[in-house]
């Protein structure tokens, strides 16, 4: 019974290390998300949603975005931002302040948009180097990754 027992254990840590190891990290703070970026020198990637409202947005979530081919890419490749517009769900009035700014600022006319931009500080503010947009489709995760890698090809 101690044997089962000690197995049991073991298959549950390795499972929850190996599903710890497959999840990413949305940042919704830019400021936060900048500074990892500056840090591993990856691009910020820039997901402009309305994730309880807007249809392609869940659709390429879950098409592309949960997938783990899209997660071993995001880790080694960008720094992944959420930048939230919801309709019914209540978020920080700075976040969504944040992200009214950016989105003005990165000129999102639908959703959802991805932009993949470097941050360069200058000064006492930061200039963004805009490597280029994405939107949902293709709705498969090789696909879209291959339209993403090459946006970043534009990254000096």
């Amino acid at each position: 019974m101690k044997k089962i027992f000690s197995i049991i254990i073991i298959s549950l840590i390795t499972t929850t290390a190996f599903t710890q190891e497959k999840e990413i990290t949305w940042h919704t703070d830019m400021n936060e998300a900048i500074n990892k970026s500056l840090q591993t020198e990856k691009p910020l990637f820039l997901f402009f949603t309305g994730s309880d409202w807007c249809g392609w947005c869940i659709k390429l979530q879950k098409a592309v975005f949960k997938k783990p081919e899209f997660k071993k890419w995001a880790k080694e490749n960008v720094i992944l931002v959420e930048l939230d517009f919801p309709r019914r769900t209540k978020i920080d009035p700075n976040i969504l302040q944040q992200n009214r700014e950016l989105a003005r600022l990165f000129a999102v006319r639908g959703y959802p948009t991805i932009w993949m931009a470097v941050p360069e500080p200058n000064n006492d503010k930061i200039n963004f180097n805009k490597l280029g947009s994405l939107g949902a489709s293709p709705l498969e995760v090789n696909s879209w990754i291959a339209g993403a890698k090459n946006v970043l090809k534009n990254k000096k």
